[in-house]
């Protein structure tokens, strides 16, 4: 795997399909627009896409309008069934020839339908997710995990500047799942992670001990993490919504983390338990909210934030 930063842009303007206007894929549309590209988004559900109309994004009714005359489509969609059934629906628009960023985290077993999807209707296939939640999306600073062919990466990298701070490169082929392969791992300790920061803050609460004693007890020492406290604190300050990355979708990837364990011959203990946990705060009533919302799975219903 190497990594190196995306081709400059060239002068000529692109077309810009989204596919998926929501935490993420709204704001990628908007940084693609800014950048000076043409962009038409879709969305389900299109009143959530209307906002872009300010930053002169074109919002359509159908995938397929939003496709048309379209050369690079990106599809930030839920997961990788819905980003098939999507791009089928977009079918009568595509251009062959077209560039196809798929970055959607979609798991290792839709790559192939995809990847089948894309040669099918003759477009250029970049397996495409990306690392990062509402903040850096919103600044245009993800970590973009790619694949795909070489002699096509110009062809992109217009887009890629847009949305991204850098990008690695996993492969010549988006087929072969690679830049999902490294997004199901990354995001296996972005999990646990969350889920070890809520656990902190309930055991902390069972045995009135303050928070913060934690914190100053690991400041500065190899225990203690940016991200530990970022996540601690939307649970403190309550500050989970506008959710940075929600609940149900974090759900949904700590699922795929499982299936691709069990699917290798790996037990991925805590990933199970991520998973789970996540799943209960859904049923609690924070699928919403932003993952750290885990917090409220270690109390029955009801229960309430740190004191």
């Amino acid at each position: 795997m190497s990594e190196q930063s995306a081709p400059a842009a060239p002068a000529d303007k692109l077309t810009v399909s989204v596919l998926g206007t929501g935490i993420m894929g709204a704001a990628m549309a908007r940084n693609i627009a800014r950048a000076g590209h043409t962009v038409r988004a879709w969305n389900r559900s299109r009143d959530r896409a209307e906002p872009l109309t300010a930053d002169g994004v074109h919002v359509t009714d159908t995938p397929a309008e939003a496709v048309t005359g379209a050369d690079v489509v990106l599809t930030m969609l839920y997961d990788g069934p819905a980003a098939l059934d999507v791009m089928r629906q977009a079918a009568a628009g595509l251009r062959p020839g077209a560039a196809w960023l798929q970055s959607t985290t979609a798991g290792i077993e839709a790559i192939d339908g995809l990847a089948d999807f894309a040669a099918d209707h003759g477009l250029v296939f970049f397996d495409a997710p990306v690392l990062g939640t509402r903040q850096p999306a919103e600044a245009g600073q993800l970590l973009i995990l790619a694949a795909g062919p070489g002699e096509h990466r110009d062809a992109v990298a217009p887009v890629l500047d847009a949305v991204g701070a850098r990008t690695v490169w996993t492969g010549e082929d988006g087929a072969a799942g690679s830049a999902t392969r490294l997004k199901l791992v990354a995001n296996s300790w972005v999990l646990a992670t969350t889920n070890a920061a809520g656990e902190v803050l309930a055991l902390s609460r069972a045995l009135g001990v303050d928070p913060q004693s934690f914190f100053d007890a690991i400041a500065g020492g190899g225990l203690d993490m940016p991200y530990l406290r970022l996540k601690a604190g939307l649970v403190l300050e309550d500050r989970l919504t506008p959710a940075q990355f929600a609940v149900d979708t974090a759900a949904k990837d700590a699922r795929l983390i499982v299936e691709a364990g069990r699917a290798n011959g790996v037990r991925l203990d805590v990933a199970e338990a991520s998973a789970a946990r996540l799943a209960r705060a859904a049923e609690q009533g924070h699928g919403n909210e932003d993952m750290a919302a885990a917090y409220f799975a270690s109390f029955d219903e009801g229960a309430g934030p740190v004191s």
